[in-house]
């Protein structure tokens, strides 16, 4: 047993290159000439996603994102908030890089690990000013995924949202959080 518990372990990639390797790859599809036209830019998106979902742990997002609120929600409220909010977040974000992404340099400052969690540190180089990008990862069954990306000066992307929902759920009972971001989501 504890043999093949070593070979796990031997297996698990580094936290910095699960992110890297990611990464480039969705470069290489924002960079992909076939999706230039705006007629495919629904199909680089769907490949966006394709390559990036795997690296986040979206039930852990969920669960930051509301803090101790999570309590409130039934196990069913929390898999279509789950559900939703991956569709929110993923949306949201990889409309920002297809708006957005103009050939910039991603540099990889450095991992700290400390098993079961990980922070790597990037940079986003554009017109030679640098911004940084970190993300925290936990370990997940022998893998690494992200289940938070802080962004210039620490902004927590989880705190950010956690901000706005608790402000909700404090008035409105999780059904109502839900339907909010599914008519963000219809819009």
């Amino acid at each position: 047993m504890l043999l093949g518990f070593s070979a796990v372990l031997a297996e698990t990639r580094p936290p910095m290159q699960t992110v890297k390797e990611r990464i480039d790859q969705i470069i290489t599809v924002l960079n992909d000439p076939q999706y230039h036209a705006p007629a495919k830019k629904e199909a680089q998106r769907d490949k966006i996603w394709e390559i990036a979902s795997p690296m986040f742990d979206f039930m852990e997002i969920s669960r930051r994102t509301v803090g101790s609120n999570w309590e409130k929600f039934t196990e069913e409220e929390k898999e279509r908030f789950t559900a939703i909010f991956t569709r929110f977040l993923g949306n949201s974000y990889i409309d920002k890089m297809q708006g957005e992404y103009h050939n910039e340099q991603i540099v990889y400052v450095k991992e700290l690990v400390r098993e079961p969690q990980a922070l790597v540190q990037t940079r986003l180089v554009r017109e030679g000013a640098g911004m940084p990008i970190d993300y925290r990862m936990k370990l997940e069954d022998g893998e690494w995924k992200i289940y938070d990306i802080l962004v210039e000066n620490g902004v927590s992307i989880v705190q950010n949202y956690r901000v706005q929902f608790q402000s909700i759920l404090q008035k409105e009972p999780p059904s109502h959080l839900i339907k909010r971001l599914e008519d963000k989501l219809k819009a």
